[in-house]
């Protein structure tokens, strides 16, 4: 602590101090320590939450968007789709309930898309950025330089912008007319995009388009794969192609009876997809219990509400035809310790599947990267 930042003595009478028999400490004038907010703290991306409530309370909304989105561009997405992980430090959820800051910032986000509100890009510094990716980290990129003023121009290598909010999340979690908004909006701002982009040298497309500076955001979609005996005995598919399938409206395959490997969020998704898309039965196959599920709760209890299945502490461990073989798990002495996680018991049972979806997880594809040896990748990091 420097002696600037040290609590001081207020002048006193020193004969008021003998009477009341109060002490040095009854002199001394408290330190106040500006600090940030436990829910803007726990923002991944910073947001200024304590000051948008505070203008949303007095009904100033439109500053409370401009304030909001000097750090998010995307409320309205985010306020649908965002895990909101502010609400679990709030200071208020010592008390009673902690406020409900994402149906707020929804409810912003949705101010800003009626009334019509829009960016304004920064004086031009004649600067150029490539960009690789338009899912939420290439879009969000893109605003920021504009607000600089740089010129952006985003390679794409799909047919349409939003990434993994387009193709990874369903659109009954995120309505479409609601990303497209909001994407336009950074469209407007002087965005250029560039679709059925597949960048392959990233130096030769820097220098044919004079570009000052290249920003990769390719973000994590190739999904997982484990093998198993006999899994080309039934139709094995994994979970990002089959939300990708299922947003491209192509044939549905998630018909008959449905096993979901996995516990995440993405595997609520392809379930709830399922039951959407018509199938007989979902099944979700989880190697954690479901209170350890990496899911989120009400991501898991709206699963369980339409009618999905969930065989918790369970593996995959061989596949023939129609059936399904799981060994049955059991969670160890040092399980709720993080040591251990489960561990098998050399049980089994035996379910029947018309398709089987692997939702394990997704790794960067690192193609990219490996083509340019400037970068250095390690641990397909």
């Amino acid at each position: 602590m420097t002696e600037q930042n040290k609590p001081f003595a207020i002048t006193l009478d020193v004969g008021t101090s003998h009477l009341n028999k109060t002490g040095s400490w009854r002199s001394m004038k408290p330190l106040y320590v500006n600090r940030m907010p436990p829910c803007n703290k726990a923002c991944p991306c910073g947001e200024n939450i304590q000051g948008w409530l505070s203008l949303t309370e007095e009904e100033n909304y439109k500053a409370a968007w401009e304030l909001l989105t000097k750090d998010n561009p995307f409320p309205a997405i985010m306020g649908r789709v965002c895990y909101h992980p502010c609400e679990n430090t709030c200071n208020r959820g010592e008390l009673d309930l902690p406020v409900g800051i994402n149906s707020v910032e929804r409810f912003i986000g949705e101010q800003g898309l009626v009334n019509n509100w829009q960016f304004t890009a920064g004086k031009d510094t004649g600067k150029k950025v490539m960009i690789i990716g338009s899912g939420p980290a290439g879009l969000a990129a893109a605003y920021h330089l504009r607000l600089f003023g740089h010129q952006v121009t985003i390679f794409e290598a799909s047919e349409k912008p939003g990434g993994m909010m387009r193709y990874g999340i369903p659109k009954y979690r995120l309505p479409r007319e609601k990303l497209n908004a909001e994407i336009y909006r950074i469209e407007q701002m002087g965005v250029k995009f560039k679709f059925r982009q597949r960048i392959e040298d990233i130096d030769k497309t820097r220098e044919e388009g004079n570009f000052d500076a290249a920003l990769i955001c390719i973000g994590a979609q190739k999904s997982n794969h484990i093998k198993f005996e006999g899994e080309s005995s039934i139709q094995v598919l994994d979970a990002l192609k089959v939300l990708r399938d299922t947003e491209q409206e192509m044939r549905n395959q998630l018909i008959g009876r449905v096993v979901v490997y996995g516990g995440g969020n993405s595997a609520m998704d392809v379930a709830r997809t399922a039951v959407r898309m018509g199938a007989q039965d979902v099944v979700v196959v989880s190697r954690y219990e479901q209170d350890n599920m990496s899911a989120h709760p009400f991501e898991i209890k709206e699963a369980l509400e339409e009618g999905t299945s969930i065989l918790s502490l369970r593996s995959i461990k061989a596949i023939n035809g129609n059936q399904i073989t799981l060994e049955l798990l059991k969670a160890s002495e040092e399980y709720y310790s993080g040591k251990s996680r489960v561990v098998e018991t050399g049980e089994h049972e035996t379910i029947e599947a018309d398709v089987v979806v692997l939702a394990i997880g997704q790794l960067v594809d690192a193609e990219i990267l490996n083509k340019n040896p400037q970068i250095n990748v390690e641990n397909n990091t």
